[in-house]
């Protein structure tokens, strides 16, 4: 049914098979292809790159993994209450990357399911971020003002274990074309809205036709300005883009990508062709990245993502302190670790590298920029600022108190 519902599309062009960049891989490049040839025998070389095999191959059972990776007890325990959780689903590729004997690798932490998210702890929500109350209409979700999250599909590729909507992604609820006709709708008959975030699930698994659809539609109102898509596609079925939806995008500049990328074991050969395709057609890439115990939590690792995705043209834009929902408590860091990372990152390394460390609030707060004290008093008409070196110095801000001598009070 899946294969009916996500793939009614024209046959994609096969992916270009020419190097997108010189960056390093960090996986074995060997490691993809001995996983096929282990799993999934059957499989040529061009059903392994076609992205609705991948999709059509997904791995959504416990005995699928136990055939794959050496589970542990909280492993195979979680799975007891599986209907209790966000359903469990990887594309071939991405699992690919997990180290089958290492429970504490960052892509197995971030996809395998463990006991930990049956366990609630306090100030955990199923919707943490009050999105629920914020939507006028299904779909929909106006929380600033001059801007609204339209959620198109709750299908995702791959379900990552900490995801701010585990609440409904995964359902294959039945909205479709009609619901997403309505938030349309409301977006035309509301002026002040200029910038439409596409989101879901992940947009990027709905089909070409459905998407040139749904972009041509909201480039059709006058008052949009800026049309921007999240995603998580480039990472874990980079296969998806293709020549073909490349042409569909592009049409519809200005049009930004959004890309959640947690680990430089992501950015595989794959994946970084994924990137310079998009970039390639004009299409601004930011990186919108969670902070996740025991996975990037340590400045050498956030540093080495940041840097590399520069070196394929993404820009770092949010690094996120991880939302409580039911079950995260596993995930989260404090936020003086956060903070401790921003430090190690700013004045360690470029400017573009260094996201911008955000809590989105809970009940629907909306995202608050946290930043380390950098001013930390002042003398007479001095400011004291604190550099990325904890060393202090002086500004003369000669406007900043109500009267001073060289600037006389009238």
């Amino acid at each position: 049914m899946i294969a009916k519902t996500i793939f009614a599309e024209e046959q994609d062009e096969p992916p270009d098979s020419g190097a997108a960049s010189a960056a390093p891989s960090f996986p074995c490049p060997d490691q993809t292809t001995d996983f096929r040839h282990r799993f999934f025998p059957e499989a040529t070389l061009t059903d392994w790159n076609n992205w609705k095999w991948q999709i059509r191959h997904r791995i959504d059972r416990c005995e699928q993994l136990e055939r794959m990776f050496s589970l542990t007890d909280s492993e195979r325990n979680a799975f007891q209450f599986q209907n209790a959780t966000l359903p469990l689903a990887i594309t071939p590729y991405y699992a690919s990357l997990i180290d089958p004997d290492n429970p504490s690798h960052p892509i197995r932490r971030a996809m395998i399911p463990v006991a930990s998210e049956l366990l609630v702890s306090p100030g955990e929500a199923p919707d943490p971020l009050g999105e629920d109350s914020h939507s006028p209409v299904k779909g929909l979700i106006h929380r600033y003002p001059d801007r609204v999250l339209f959620l198109v599909t709750d299908f995702c590729s791959s379900y990552c274990r900490y995801c701010t909507r585990s609440r409904m992604v995964g359902k294959r609820s039945k909205g479709g074309k009609q619901q997403r006709q309505t938030a349309i709708d409301y977006i035309a008959g509301h002026p002040e809205v200029r910038d439409v975030l596409i989101s879901g699930g992940d947009p990027l698994t709905l089909s070409n036709q459905q998407l040139d659809w749904l972009l041509s539609r909201l480039r059709a109102i006058k008052h949009v300005e800026l049309i921007r898509i999240g995603t998580k596609v480039p990472m874990v079925l980079p296969q998806r883009i293709t020549p073909a939806l490349v042409r569909v995008l592009k049409r519809y500049h200005p049009l930004w990508i959004s890309i959640h990328c947690m680990h430089p074991e992501e950015l595989t050969p794959e994946s970084r062709r994924a990137c310079t395709m998009l970039a390639d057609a004009g299409i601004p890439l930011g990186s919108q990245t969670v902070l996740l115990s025991g996975i990037n939590d340590s400045v050498e690792t956030m540093k080495r993502l940041m840097q590399h995705l520069l070196t394929i043209r993404v820009k770092p834009y949010y690094l996120y302190q991880c939302d409580p929902i039911i079950g995260s408590s596993h995930f989260r860091t404090s936020v003086a670790k956060g903070l401790e990372i921003y430090r190690g990152l700013r004045g360690h390394t470029s400017g573009y590298a260094v996201p911008t460390y955000v809590i989105d609030a809970p009940g629907g707060g909306g995202k608050i920029p946290l930043l380390p004290e950098t001013v930390i008093g002042r003398e007479n008409n001095d400011l004291l600022l604190k550099n990325y070196e904890d060393r202090v110095f002086r500004y003369p801000d000669l406007f900043g108190s109500t009267c001073s001598e060289a600037v006389p009070c009238e």
